[in-house]
């Protein structure tokens, strides 16, 4: 009989302070601390890799404080006067000790009020720039720090984006654990750009109130705080207005941030004085220009900072820029279709005074006064006629104006018509063609060439009958010193802008020294010409350029009136003046003694204001005021009357 199965036990029943292991509940907490520990590992990885990320390379305090910049070339006017500069600015480094305390409260209440209570990168700061930008619609308001300004000022680029911001916020942590508050806001005000290339506080107070930034009032240093929104914008140079206007902001900060009361920020308003730096009226830049392409003439940069004097005279620019704007209002009014011009004024011994290389410089950089090629047309004559008063020619000596036939080529004059017997005097005065041309085939264009090169032109001339009446090219400012020669009573001119360069210690690198080259054509055939080109104004094709006093020129026309020209000069001054297009396109019968003339006569008038009358029979055979012949001397006591100058207006007279 089989047994039966004996029973299992049971299982002993558990106490009740024991509870069944939760199997699903704590594999789910295992794993959220595992990836929060993971996660914790790869936040201090990552933690760590910024630190190493931005530390590689970053440098000390002192490092940080020297400023990588371009060499800056300073360009002075004769009297001294800043008319421009180039390259990057930078003053003396200053610390928070030597800056009035109104400076630096201006730039803490305008631009990180919070500056010494945050981290570096200030919260609050942030979510009021995110609320205004929502509301916007657009960014208005950035939310950085000054710190994150220095970070982004020192180690980043200025592209605006996340990865940028994000590097920002990391390099300004860096900074605020690396420096000192002082430190990164003394850091901040010496490297921090304030616009016209200008760096740091020092340099900007220096730039536009020509003092250091130790000694700026509460006015200006608004100023100087309200450019770090904008420096282009608000600098107070170019922009008076809205450099007063954002200052009055940042005066408002100031106030709300507790730095000053209402009554002390209404009392610097209303103490406007800001003494800027005045920039050059119209466009001396194509001055300029000339000038910084030439220091390297002279001097060798090398990285140095430079200032380089000039001739410049500021009260002269302005007058040439008026007359020649006036021209231009003329030109348009009586449709001339006269695009370009361009005046330029020097001294017998070769100082350039003033210069307007074109109508708008902002439009077109190209310098018509030195860098433009024209034909000169009857405005060369003058060579033609020394050349001949070489040979023993008198202004007495009679020619004849006839009909003129060369090789099937037949010259006209501008009249059209010939008058027979004449004198040389005569011939040049009314500018007649057939005469200049009959001298050429006299003394040969080789002559002629000699001549000019001795006056100073050097650009390329044609070996035929044409040279006489202009068809070669020249520049402006060749012709104006080939006359400049004629005033001299002969003696050399080499045009100059430069008188003397400086380095960074305050020594002269360069000083001019001298008078020019010597003697170049010979004095009395020099004096003679004078005397007949002042018949040129006194009654010939330049009679609108009268100006009252001693004075002599000449006109030219090209053909088809491409080129209208007036080149005149008084012992105290030499000025071209030059009208045409561009393209080479003719103008509205515009001739030499129209619109130039006019024009020469304005500027020459207002130029000569307060000056003492003198005759060329003063100038002495070395070029000299004062040594010439008794009656010379006699005749500038007793002086001449004066003649109202006429008003550039339409071209009334011919070539």
């Amino acid at each position: 009989m089989a047994k039966s199965p004996r029973p299992r036990p049971r299982p002993r029943a558990k106490k009740p302070t024991e509870r069944a292991p939760a199997g699903p509940r704590r594999s789910r907490l295992a794993t959220i601390l595992k990836w929060a520990g993971a996660a914790a590992v790869w936040m201090v990885i990552a933690a760590l890799g910024a630190g190493v990320w931005v530390s590689i390379g970053l440098p000390d305090m002192d490092e940080a404080l020297k400023t990588e910049r371009r060499p800056t070339v300073t360009i002075q006017a004769a009297d001294g006067t800043e008319i421009y500069r180039a390259g990057d600015l930078v003053g003396e480094t200053v610390r928070l000790k030597d800056l009035p305390p109104h400076l630096m409260q201006a730039v803490l209440a305008t631009e990180d009020r919070r500056f010494y209570s945050h981290f570096g990168i200030d919260p609050i700061g942030l979510g009021r720039a995110m609320v205004r930008n929502i509301r916007a619609g657009r960014v208005v308001e950035g939310g950085s720090t000054i710190t994150q300004q220095l970070a982004k000022n020192l180690f980043l680029t200025p592209a605006r984006t996340i990865t940028r911001k994000l590097q920002e916020m990391v390099v300004a942590l860096w900074l605020e654990w690396e420096f000192s508050k002082d430190q990164i806001l003394t850091l901040y005000l010496n490297r921090v750009y304030l616009g016209a290339g200008t760096y740091g506080v020092d340099a900007a107070a220096r730039r536009f109130f020509q003092r250091p930034a130790a000694r700026v009032n509460t006015y200006e240093a608004a100023v100087l705080a309200g450019l770090l929104k904008a420096p282009s914008r608000y600098n107070p140079v170019a922009s008076p207005e809205r450099a007063h206007a954002r200052a009055r902001t940042v005066l408002a900060n100031m106030v709300a941030a507790g730095y000053l009361t209402e009554t002390k920020a209404a009392e610097a308003a209303r103490g406007i004085q800001v003494a800027v730096v005045s920039a050059p009226t119209g466009n001396a830049r194509h001055f300029v220009d000339w000038v910084l392409e030439a220091v390297s003439d002279y001097v060798t940069a090398g990285g140095r900072d430079l200032v380089v004097k000039t001739t410049l005279d500021l009260a002269l620019q302005r007058q040439a820029e008026t007359a020649m704007g006036r021209a231009f209002m003329a030109a348009d009014r009586a449709r001339m279709q006269a695009g370009e011009g361009a005046l330029i004024a020097l001294t017998p011994q070769g100082a350039v005074r003033a210069m307007v290389g074109g109508r708008d410089y902002g439009k077109s950089q190209f310098n018509r006064a030195v860098q433009a090629q024209r034909q000169p047309g009857s405005a060369f004559k003058p060579a033609v006629y020394l050349a001949a008063l070489e040979t023993g020619m008198t202004p007495a000596t009679p020619v004849v104006d006839k009909p003129v036939s060369l090789s099937g080529w037949q010259p006209s004059n501008f009249s059209g018509k010939y008058e027979g017997r004449m004198t040389l005097e005569y011939a040049l005065a009314n500018s007649v063609n057939t005469i200049a041309v009959q001298l050429a085939q006299k003394v040969g264009p080789a002559k002629i060439i000699d001549t000019a090169r001795a006056l100073g032109i050097t650009t390329d001339l044609p070996r035929d009958a044409g040279l006489a009446l202009g068809t070669g090219e020249v520049s402006l400012l060749e012709l104006a010193t080939a006359y400049a020669v004629l005033a001299r009573a002969g003696m050399g001119v080499w045009p100059y802008a430069i008188t003397e360069i400086i380095g960074p210690d305050g020594a002269p690198l360069y000083q001019r020294q001298g008078s020019g080259p010597g003697r170049a054509v010979p004095a009395a055939p020099a004096r003679t010409l004078t005397a007949m080109m002042a018949k040129v104004i006194d009654g010939g094709t330049g009679k609108h350029a009268a100006i009252g006093r001693p004075a002599a020129g000449k006109t030219g026309t090209s053909q088809n009136y491409r080129d209208a020209w007036f080149v005149g000069f008084t012992p105290q001054l030499v000025t071209g003046v030059w009208f045409g297009n561009d393209d080479g396109s003719p103008m509205k019968r515009v001739t030499g003694g129209g619109l130039p003339a006019r024009t020469w006569a304005v500027f020459m008038g207002a130029a000569h204001q307060g000056l003492p009358v003198l005759a060329f029979d003063d100038i002495g055979d070395d070029g000299k005021p004062g040594s010439g012949s008794f009656w010379g001397r006699l005749k500038n006591l007793v002086g001449s009357g004066s003649e109202t100058v006429e008003p550039v207006g339409e071209n009334r007279a011919g070539d």
